[in-house]
């Protein structure tokens, strides 16, 4: 991924919530039979792993060995940006379209794991997580399904875990633009009612006073 220095995303927290608020990844690897990606939701494990899983049908796990190297990429927000918002345009009309966005690469080895007790980590995490931010206190469990249905579930996955190796990150949010124009993006994108990215980029506001 090009990432000049001004669009580089450094902060470790600001990369753990791109990754929490785009979960789904597109899991690219190289296999005999050429590239191949998948659209996996991933969840990072404390021990900074992230954990997901494929149907068995799935070819990744027998395309691949226990650790290939992989890459996960994660796209939050995107967005069309306008010159027409910099006031800077009406003065010298030097700008040109651009599309804002933030996304991370996480390049790391990948193991899957056939056993029972991972599979239910695996799922057990990701639903867990997932279910108290759709449902709150009335939650799904696993514990809900008939213990026979869940199995018959689970023997139709395969757990893993990619280890990383390196991870690329990257905020496009005009911070490369003067203040003004910066705000402007701001109040056009927020006209368009795209106010997940406005926040992200009115963060590099400088503070008013």
């Amino acid at each position: 991924m090009y990432i000049p220095p001004h669009f580089q995303e450094t902060d470790p927290a600001e990369i753990a919530a791109i990754l929490d608020h785009a979960p789904l990844a597109c899991l690219v690897a190289q296999t005999p039979q050429g590239l191949v990606a998948n659209h996996i939701p991933l969840l990072a494990a404390p021990d900074g792993a992230l954990i997901g899983h494929v149907a068995l049908a799935n070819d990744l796990h027998r395309l691949i060995p226990d650790g290939a190297e992989v890459m996960a990429i994660f796209r939050a927000d995107d967005a069309y940006i306008s010159p027409n918002w910099y006031p800077s345009k009406a003065e010298h009309h030097r700008a040109v379209p651009t599309w804002n966005y933030q996304a991370v690469h996480i390049h790391g080895a990948i193991t899957f794991q056939h056993d029972d007790h991972a599979k239910r980590a695996a799922v057990a995490l990701l639903t867990r997580l997932h279910e108290r931010r759709v449902n709150d206190a009335a939650a799904w469990k696993m514990a809900d399904a008939p213990a026979d249905y869940m199995a018959t579930m689970l023997a139709g996955i395969v757990a893993f875990r990619l280890t990383p190796t390196r991870i690329l990150a990257k905020s496009k949010l005009s911070q490369n633009r003067s203040p003004a124009d910066l705000s402007g993006a701001v109040t056009g994108l927020q006209g368009r009612g795209e106010t997940g990215m406005a926040a992200r980029m009115a963060k590099h506001l400088p503070p008013t006073s």
